[in-house]
Order: structure tokens, then C-alpha cells, then sequence
């Protein structure tokens, strides 16, 4: 049986092409599963946020992941850091999560594991979640929190700041520690 240079040609097209496809088969299934997959995807992000030509907050993040559903939302799940400026470009405060998620339309952002925030005071806010809603510029959280100043420790279930961390209110205190530093004579 002879074949055609032409049928050679195709069959060679058709099976060059399923191997080809392999990863675009391995999207098909996750869509056939109903999960969502990214848009787009990015390595060592970088995003400013600026009013009138100034920054005031800037994200660097290992991979970013944007979803354009009919909510359109970006992921960081590699973890984030977040530094917000004041007009001088001098640090107000810093977010540091495992993981982040900012929601687009709502101009909200969630982070969650190992959450760590610092204001210029050298205060420190540990978590596991928070929401910083951006319209309102104020960070909350309902899990529990540990505030440490170079006073104090402060313990309690949810909290409420703005989002430099300079002014903030604890819920459900749990417990306050001083930290009393003798002085050596």
C-alpha cells in the first residue's frame, strides 16, 4: 500500500498538531471542571498607584494573575508587599502577606497568611486576614491580632485602621502586655 506525499503530509500535520496541544487540552479540562483559570499572568510584578502624579502606594509581587470573570480580579499567590507613601514619598506603612487578592470593581484587597503590617512609628500589626478597602482607605480585619509598639503588646479578635496604620481601634481586646525597659545604673 503506497500513500500519497500528500497523506503522508497530513497525517504528519494531524499528529504534530495533538502533540502540540497537549497544555491546551490540560485548559480545556480545567474549563470542563468549571474552574476559572487566569487571563494573563506575570512574574515580578510591579504595580503603582498614583493620584495627580503622585505615588501612593506601590505592590511587588512574584506572580500576579489576572481573571477577567464578570467580577475581574487579580491574585498573588506567591505573596505581596504593599508600601504606602506619604506626599514626600517617605514610608507610611508597609503590608507584607503569603497571599493577596484585590478585587477590581470594589477597589478592595485581601491578604491573608503571615500578614504583617509596619507603620513609620516602627508599630506592628500580625494576622492572618485583612481587607484594605481602598475608596474608604482603611484596613480591617475580623481574625485575631497582635499590635506590638515599643510600649506594649496588644492582643484582640478584629481591628480597624487607617490605611497608614497611624490610627487604629482594637475589638475584643484580649490583653495588653507593657513592655518595661530597666535602665542599667
Amino acid at each position: 500500500m503506497k500513500f500519497s506525499f500528500w497523506q503522508i503530509l497530513t497525517a504528519f500535520f494531524i499528529l504534530f498538531s495533538l502533540y502540540s496541544c497537549e497544555n491546551d487540552l490540560d485548559k480545556v479540562k480545567l474549563y470542563s471542571k468549571g474552574q476559572v483559570i487566569p487571563t494573563e499572568t506575570a512574574k515580578s510584578i510591579k504595580i503603582i498607584y498614583s493620584d495627580s502624579a503622585k505615588v501612593q502606594v506601590e505592590i511587588t509581587a512574584p506572580i500576579l494573575d489576572h481573571y477577567s470573570t464578570e467580577n475581574p480580579y487579580i491574585e498573588m499567590p506567591k505573596g505581596l508587599v504593599a508600601i504606602f507613601y506619604n506626599e514626600r514619598m517617605e514610608v507610611k506603612s508597609k503590608v507584607v502577606a503569603d497571599y493577596g487578592i484585590r478585587y477590581e470593581r470594589e477597589q478592595k484587597m485581601e491578604v491573608r497568611k503571615n500578614v504583617i503590617v509596619t507603620n513609620e512609628k516602627g508599630n506592628t500589626l500580625n494576622t492572618e486576614h485583612l481587607i484594605w478597602d481602598e475608596k474608604k482607605a482603611k484596613l480591617t480585619s475580623d481574625e485575631d491580632v497582635k499590635i506590638t509598639t515599643k510600649d506594649e503588646i496588644i492582643f484582640g479578635k478584629g481591628f480597624e485602621a487607617n490605611e497608614d496604620f497611624t490610627k487604629y481601634k482594637i475589638f475584643n481586646l484580649k490583653g495588653t502586655i507593657s513592655i518595661n525597659n530597666p535602665k542599667n545604673d
